[in-house]
């Protein structure tokens, strides 16, 4: 049986070689782009958002294979979820790669996502898989904000 490790590196490398929801979405009401002056990791992501669902999120970048990996796998799960759900995993994955859910049972709302766990043996690279999901939030804030920044009716002084 592969070591759990190696089979981590398989799917990693897989999302690097092959990423999900690769390339611009052309009718985006969101978008967002990430830089790490650090490593010189570069993301840009496109999401489209209907009342408060995701309908399609994608992604431009380069970078190291985890920056793409996390990118390509945070797509795959966010595809479909509410906002709030979205910014929940988003919470999720940064405890996961920040070592902060480390000796807790593993989280089964990660799924896939799990395999960028190891990265929190690294703290140089925390940043590399983080940079997508910056990205993303920023681009779910401004599609958001047509939805979430109408003022309240004003009905008159009581």
């Amino acid at each position: 049986m592969p070591d759990v490790r190696e089979l981590y590196q398989s799917v990693i490398l897989d999302h690097n070689r092959a990423p999900r929801n690769y390339g611009p979405l052309a009718d985006a009401n969101g978008h967002a782009r990430g830089h790490n002056p650090l490593c010189g990791d570069e993301v840009t992501v496109w999401v489209r958002v209907a009342g408060e669902r995701i309908e399609e999120i994608r992604f431009v970048g380069s970078g190291c294979a985890i920056s793409k990996a996390s990118a390509s796998l945070m797509t795959a799960a966010v595809t479909g979820r509410t906002i709030d759900e979205a910014e929940t995993l988003a919470q999720r994955f940064h405890a996961l790669v920040t070592g902060r859910a480390a000796g807790s049972p593993p989280d089964p709302t990660l799924g896939r996502l799990a395999v960028l766990g190891g990265v929190s043996q690294y703290p140089a690279r925390v940043k590399c898989a983080s940079l997508a999901w910056h990205a993303m939030h920023a681009a779910l804030e401004e599609a958001a904000t047509p939805l979430r920044s109408v003022p309240p009716p004003d009905f008159g002084a009581p």
